[in-house]
């Protein structure tokens, strides 16, 4: 039963994540394809202006629970923007007070900061990154709660069948694999910054040959193949005098 309920949690976080996927997609292109601001934007606008910064401080918070990295921004004017990122490199893992970066802004929020050498990281409100981290969280949640939903429903309809209750566990295992397979897959095209294509030239060859594993062992546990035999029970020798006689 606890197999079920996780894979009907997990499926349903999958959706949702899937659904954000064409929205993340479309406010990346938003970003890409705005225009350079012709002069400093008075309110919140779709260009994008580009505002040299003062690091007043900068904190990755690593050891801190559900505390993102962070950093506060002075504006020339003294006036403090305060940042979060999504992870601590590669910019504010490295910055110092004091030092000079530039902020990208775009509808009237810092995006996306770069710092004297050139290097550029996306902060929690930059679009880009986004569609990925939901199709490879809408994939591992998918790969997992369909076999976990598959596998906890199996036995319900077989009680007392063995073979069936070990087909069920090989189904709820190999989603657990097909799992870690996705979020692999995700941190591979995040690390090496591949393109959103990647995603799926990565993780499909790998769910093809999870499913026929997965496949392959559910037929072998229906046959029986599978089956614990125990231990071999000694057979008698007939050449043996029988006990008890002489």
């Amino acid at each position: 039963m606890a197999w079920l309920l996780m894979g009907v949690v997990t499926v349903v976080v999958g959706v949702f994540m899937a659904l954000e996927v064409r929205g993340a997609l479309d406010r990346e292109r938003e970003f890409r394809a705005a225009p350079a601001c012709a002069s400093v934007p008075v309110r919140a606008s779709g260009c994008r202006w580009e505002q040299e910064f003062t690091v007043r401080t900068a904190d990755t918070n690593r050891g801190k629970r559900n505390a993102s990295p962070e950093a506060e921004l002075l504006l020339p004017s003294g006036e403090s923007w305060e940042v979060t990122f999504r992870q601590a490199g590669p910019v504010v893992s490295e910055l110092a007070p004091g030092e000079k970066v530039v902020g990208l802004i775009w509808h009237g929020r810092v995006v996306e900061v770069r710092d004297a050498d050139g290097r550029r990281q996306q902060t929690s409100d930059g679009p880009v990154g986004w569609s990925e981290d939901r199709l490879g969280g809408a994939l591992a949640c998918f790969s997992f709660g369909l076999p976990a939903f598959v596998g906890g429903v199996w036995p319900l309809f077989a009680r007392g069948d063995r073979r069936h209750a070990k087909a069920a566990v090989v189904v709820r295992w190999h989603g657990v694999c097909l799992a870690v397979a996705a979020l692999f897959t995700l941190w591979a095209q995040a690390a090496n910054e591949w393109p959103f294509w990647a995603i799926w030239a990565i993780w499909g060859p790998l769910a093809l040959l999870g499913l026929a594993s997965m496949t392959a062992f559910v037929i072998a546990a229906l046959r029986g193949d599978m089956d614990d035999e125990g231990p071999p029970v000694p057979q008698p020798d007939p050449t043996a005098p029988a006990s008890g006689h002489s």
